[in-house]
């Protein structure tokens, strides 16, 4: 791993060179003023036009316009005339570790493969990410641990330890087996939840359907008292949902978020109200249900999109075939089928959407092929178009993500928070695309080197 260069003319050279900085999650030293960007705060405030964002330590110590914000006399001044800045990605739905190569199975869980999906995430612009519960072991304890004490690097990790459903009843696929807590009874349910709590998770997950029927729903009685034990120890419960009357339940039960949409039937206006009245989150986790609703090869796989050259330059070869191979000889009866199960999903998100619901950038990210920094690009465009303006997919994507996982200090470009933030080549206010045309991503005031984390994939 490199080390961390601190040194602020170094940092700037970066954005000439992109061969300098590191990945490393420590804040950068020195003062910076970056001038004459378009600058999107992230907290739905209006786009400020030939910005200027003042760096300080790696911290963020005044927005304004170019030429009204007074700069310190020994500041480093950036030119970013043309570009859009905007904060990072926050992913708050990802699993690593389980995708190695063309490989997807249990061995793979190591460090260095989480690791690597953590470094991939980061060259795609996405600052820290929420492990959703498919945790075995102490491999994510560990590094979020390592990076807490600044001794690893990649995309800030959020843990949620082993998840808990009914028995059988979690993560789907023999990748998976024996990883959740599988419960059956009340105490059990407060005894997993107790451990959890020990271990200082950062959420707790549970699984509440009966996945495609092989598996025994999680019954009321034991979702309440994991639900009820969470929060008598500060701690927020996600739920795995599909089914409208699971929800509506949950919902009643202090539910704090959902990890999937509805998705046998559009959600009704009770259910919508009853989450904006609680404050529930929810996560569309919409382009895993998207991928077959295309007969052919999408646009963002194909040469020339700028999706297709982020996937080139950090995903093996082989994966980037395999994955277009999904889109040849589609059956159409299929592929209508999904679209008709997607549309449900499209508008029980834009009923939320209107209603004010707080939704953020969730994407099952780290399923095969499905890989990191990728699934959450795409997932913002898939909000945007099933309903979000891009305005409110940036939000999502940004500092409702922070504020979902409690972190104060990231998740938009205002004073006092990281300078956490993507140096853009165009405005994804006019096209929501446009956030994959990155030109430089930004971590505590240092430039991260994505040319470098390119190298590894």
């Amino acid at each position: 791993m490199r080390r961390p260069i601190a040194v602020t003319l170094l940092i700037v050279a970066g954005l000439v060179s992109g061969n300098v900085t590191t990945d490393r999650l420590q804040a950068q030293t020195g003062t910076v003023l970056y001038e004459n960007a378009r600058l999107i705060p992230g907290d739905g405030s209006p786009a400020i036009e030939r910005s200027a964002l003042l760096v300080e330590g790696g911290r963020i110590a005044r927005v304004g316009r170019a030429g009204a914000l007074a700069a310190p006399a020994n500041c480093v001044r950036v030119d970013l005339a043309g570009k859009t800045l905007m904060p990072a990605l926050i992913a708050t739905h990802v699993h690593p570790g389980f995708q190695r190569g063309l490989t997807y199975v249990a061995a793979n869980y190591t460090r260095d493969t989480v690791m690597a999906d953590l470094s991939r995430a980061l060259y795609f612009g996405v600052s820290t990410v929420q492990s959703m519960g498919i945790e075995p072991g102490e491999v994510l304890f560990q590094i979020r641990d390592d990076q807490r004490a600044g001794r690893a690097a990649g995309a800030r990790l959020l843990v949620a330890g082993r998840g808990i459903g009914a028995p059988n009843a979690g993560p789907g696929g023999a990748t998976y087996a024996g990883m959740a807590y599988e419960i059956t009874t009340e105490a059990e349910a407060r005894r997993s939840v107790a451990e959890l709590a020990a271990r200082k998770v950062d959420v707790v997950k549970i699984w509440v359907d009966d996945r495609n029927a092989r598996a025994p729903k999680l019954s009321a009685p034991l979702y309440r008292a994991v639900i009820d034990e969470a929060h008598q120890r500060g701690l927020r419960v996600i739920a795995h949902v599909f089914y409208h009357t699971d929800a509506v339940d949950l919902v009643d039960a202090g539910i704090d978020a959902f990890a999937h949409l509805v998705r046998d039937v559009e959600m009704d206006d009770a259910l919508v109200a009853a989450i904006v009245r609680k404050g529930v989150v929810v996560m569309g986790n919409l382009t895993t249900p998207m991928r077959p609703t295309h007969a052919g090869l999408p646009p963002w796989l194909t040469s020339g999109d700028p999706m297709m050259a982020l996937l080139a330059a950090s995903v093996p070869a082989p994966v980037i075939e395999r994955m277009q191979a999904y889109f040849a000889r589609r059956d159409p009866r299929q592929v209508e089928g999904a679209r008709q199960r997607y549309g449900i999903l499209q508008r029980s998100l834009a009923k939320l959407n209107r209603a004010g619901a707080k939704i953020v950038l969730g994407a099952d990210t780290g399923l095969e092929d499905h890989v990191f920094g990728f699934a959450e690009h795409l997932e913002l465009q898939a909000m945007v178009e099933a309903g979000l303006s891009p305005s409110q997919g940036i939000v999502a994507a940004t500092s409702r993500g922070a504020e979902f996982l409690r972190l104060a200090d990231t998740g938009s470009l205002t004073a006092g928070k990281r300078a956490d933030f993507l140096v853009l080549d165009a405005n994804p206010l006019d096209d929501i695309t446009n956030t994959r045309r990155i030109a430089r991503v930004f971590i505590n005031g240092g430039a991260i080197d994505r040319q470098a984390i390119a190298a590894r994939k």
